[in-house]
């Protein structure tokens, strides 16, 4: 009688991994990784490969340490100022490649000498993991990855990874002004991570995530081999749409079906104080945020604001996209939210791709501003995320008020995100983005800073965490969810040296991935079994040890 396949498959895997590019299995079974090698030799090896494939030449795009041009071009995509001290490691090279050949010989020269990969479209990860590690590394800097295809017949478009969300807004409205696609807020976020992660702006109720709408995607997998959806399989097609690309592969460009929109939209931004009735409102807001037409998104930013007299208090800024003209948005929003007041004067219409500059607080700039990627708003910066399964008690803001009115504070905001619509209709198991059905809103919580140093950095991460657990229970449990591309390390992190087992990994894992974390482990231990491309909170592949034990 013929075993079954679940017990010849632990067998199966540990010869795979004997043969495989790690080469060496320890006796704990961790892999042990090759000896570092002097850059030189990973340089020529690039130069080699280049010159191989008869690519452009890769001397152009390489920048070394003793570049004049390295540390503008590492700068330049910094968003956070966390990441942008003299302590902070830096990469050994920077490869800004001009085709999908130098991210393949980049790969190849990594794996052979031992180098990291890490792998920045737009820089814009919280805690910096795509141009940071603490091992010797190279970052893939794709800024130079930015060509976007849009058929407007078909609604579709290919974008590569290195493109931001403006320059894909502006190339579609070039096109058609009642197609869209429903990414973030902030223009000068790159596609390549942001999709990846799930990705959500004013859209999300009316069509899901970026990730719902990904037809294809070309990505170079740990061997080199440039993949498309086929060659790739299923499998990891399905994870990179939400369960972190840069686990799997480095993305080239994804194929995005786009979406239909009104020729007018309408907007409005009300702000609301303790003084006129602020958390009536917003108990309200949470019992009908999620349950309002899809056609309509209403946000609230919560932060601390100063009465006319110089008093503190908590300012309330509700902003909505109603998809829509204001003659029918003013009789819903009577029907069925008339706590908070709105009148005409406070709603403007406009074109949906001018919705994306109202949103990116550039109201009345042209639209060639969404092609521009510099950004003069960096700061120093601590996020988190939660999911609100319930309303939160009214009694329950008044601690919230408490620490706002400290002096970290000043720099502090909540953003409080509905679901429902569209968010509640799509399966938790269709892509990895598992928060779905059930979810109320998502609450992005953020500390901002410009004072530079130890001390204030320690104050207000203080703070921010301070907050996070007072939101303990009031949110989600078992686990307490959080958003991937609100990547926060104090959720946990893998191991800096040796393999990290499912336990520990799945502290952090189950919290972004829910359910579909073990299926990501699964693709990972099957495409990239020797760990390669790994972060801080990187999918791990399963060791040989871990497979045994699991006889799976």
């Amino acid at each position: 009688m013929k075993p079954p396949i679940s017990s010849i498959f632990p067998f199966l895997l540990f010869l795979l991994l004997l043969n495989s590019p790690c080469r060496v299995i320890s006796s704990d079974s961790r892999v042990i990784p090759v000896p570092d090698a002097p850059h030189d030799k990973f340089l020529q090896c690039l130069s080699v490969l280049s010159d191989q494939n008869n690519a452009t030449s890769i001397s152009k795009v390489i920048y070394t340490q003793g570049n004049s041009s390295y540390s503008s071009v590492l700068d330049f995509g910094i968003h956070n100022l966390r990441f942008s001290t003299a302590s902070t490691p830096k990469p050994q090279v920077i490869i800004t490649p001009y085709d999908a050949s130098h991210i393949q010989a980049t790969v190849k020269c990594s794996h052979k000498y031992g180098l990291q990969i890490r792998v920045r479209s737009g820089g814009h990860d919280f805690e910096g993991l795509s141009y940071v590690s603490d091992v010797p590394f190279v970052v893939i800097d794709l800024i130079n990855l930015s060509s976007i295809s849009v058929n407007a017949e078909e609604k579709t478009a290919w974008v590569q990874a290195g493109a931001t969300v403006g320059e894909l807004y502006y190339r579609i409205a070039e096109k058609s002004k009642t197609l869209a696609f429903p990414a973030g807020f902030c223009p000068t976020v790159g596609v390549g991570g942001h999709f990846s992660g799930g990705a959500y702006g004013s859209l999300l109720r009316k069509y899901g995530l970026a990730a719902d709408n990904i037809l294809d995607a070309h990505l170079v997998n740990v061997n080199g081999r440039l993949l498309n959806r086929r060659s790739m399989g299923e499998d990891m097609f399905w994870a990179i749409r939400g369960g972190g690309g840069t686990s799997f592969g480095v993305i080239v460009a994804w194929k995005v079906k786009l979406v239909t929109v009104p020729s007018t939209v309408t907007v409005f931004t009300v702000p609301r104080t303790l003084e006129q009735n602020v958390t009536k409102i917003i108990h309200k807001w949470q019992h009908i945020a999620h349950k309002l037409p899809e056609d309509l998104v209403i946000d609230v930013i919560l932060a601390r604001g100063n009465t006319s007299e110089g008093k503190k208090t908590m300012l309330a800024s509700f902003t909505s996209l109603f998809l829509g003209g204001l003659d029918r948005l003013l009789p819903l929003m009577q029907e069925k939210f008339p706590e908070l007041g709105l009148v005409k004067e406070d709603c403007t219409e406009m074109s949906w791709i001018q919705s994306s500059l109202y949103f990116a607080r550039f109201p009345n700039a042209p639209l060639e501003i969404l092609l521009n990627r510099s950004s003069d708003d960096k700061s120093f910066f601590k996020s988190k995320s939660d999911y609100v399964r319930k309303p939160i008690p009214e009694t329950a803001f008044e601690g919230i008020y408490k620490m706002f009115y400290e002096n970290e504070g000043e720099g502090g905001l909540m953003a409080l995100v509905p679901y429902g619509g569209r968010m509640s209709e799509i399966s938790e198991s269709e892509v990895p983005f598992p928060h779905r059905k059930g979810n109320l809103y998502k609450i992005l919580y953020e500390a901002h800073w410009i004072e530079g140093g130890d001390e204030a950095l320690k104050r207000n991460i203080k703070w921010i965490r301070k907050l996070y657990r007072y939101m303990t229970p009031y949110v989600s449990k078992n686990p307490r969810s959080a958003y991937v591309n609100y990547r926060d390390l104090d959720i946990g992190r893998n191991n800096k040296e040796g393999y990290t087992c499912m336990k520990q990994a799945r502290i952090w894992g189950k919290k972004y991935f829910g359910n579909n974390f073990e299926r990501l482990v699964h693709v990972k231990t099957r495409v990239d079994p020797c760990n390669f491309f790994r972060n801080e909170q990187s999918i791990p592949p399963l060791y040989v040890e871990e497979l045994i034990n699991k006889g799976d």
